[in-house]
């Protein structure tokens, strides 16, 4: 009997690998599943800095640690455009599905999303996101962790690790998903990162929106089937 392939979790921005357990649980009989949390996150040791380097030597770790090859990487978020900077760098990668990742970076749009990572407008206006976050992190202080990725988003937004001469470098198959009621991705941005990469393509997931926990898991399920 042959192993099961190997596939990948990576969680996004503000998660941990426990956000995406209900996919883990449905493709584990078919599919030897891993899932990492990135420093800082899951109660992960927190360092000075969150980076796209950083993650990106978190993943790398995990590969060489685990002889992972041929893995294919599904990457919510912030976790898709680590596993796709991590495809520059190595062949242990077989494909990777990408599901709302945000590619567009500039100061502006990084301006944008991080009116949206203030930890005492979070604690006021959504106290269950606000516990989600506490229990997600500790012993971290999920306020750091917030206020980390935030910085990191401006860094991205002043120098952004993916460019077009980067994407065009990647020619493993790559699928970008995203929700048709994503507020934080645009489907033009998808697009064209997806044009940028040899053998990329985009889809389109109707009525779903960016949080992975409102996605129709079914939906994801089908796009990551042998």
């Amino acid at each position: 009997m042959s192993p099961k392939p190997v596939l990948l979790l990576l969680h996004g921005a503000l998660g941990d690998k426990r956000q995406l357990v209900p996919i883990k649980d449905y493709l584990s009989s078919v599919y030897d599943v891993h899932s990492l949390n990135f420093s800082g996150h899951g109660g992960e040791s927190m360092p000075a800095l969150f980076s796209i380097e950083l993650f990106t030597e978190n993943l790398m770790e995990y590969l060489e640690e685990y002889n992972l090859k041929n893995v294919k990487i599904f990457g919510y978020s912030m976790g898709g455009y680590v596993a796709l900077n991590v495809a520059r760098f190595t062949q242990r990668i077989g494909c990777i599905i990408t599901y709302g990742t945000k590619f567009h970076w500039t100061p502006d749009s990084a301006q944008h999303e991080i009116k949206k990572l203030d930890p005492e407008k979070i604690r006021q206006k959504v106290p269950v996101f606000t516990e989600n976050l506490k229990k997600r992190h500790t012993p971290n202080n999920w306020g750091i962790v917030v206020e980390k990725t935030a910085k990191m988003m401006i860094d991205l937004g002043n120098s952004p690790t993916l460019t077009k001469e980067n994407l065009s470098q990647i020619h493993i198959p790559v699928t970008i998903l995203l929700g048709g009621k994503d507020n934080m991705v645009t489907q033009n941005e998808s697009k064209e990162a997806a044009s940028y990469l040899p053998n990329g393509q985009f889809k389109i997931l109707p009525e779903q929106p960016h949080p992975i926990e409102g996605v129709d898991i079914k939906l994801i399920i089908e796009s990551l089937s042998p």
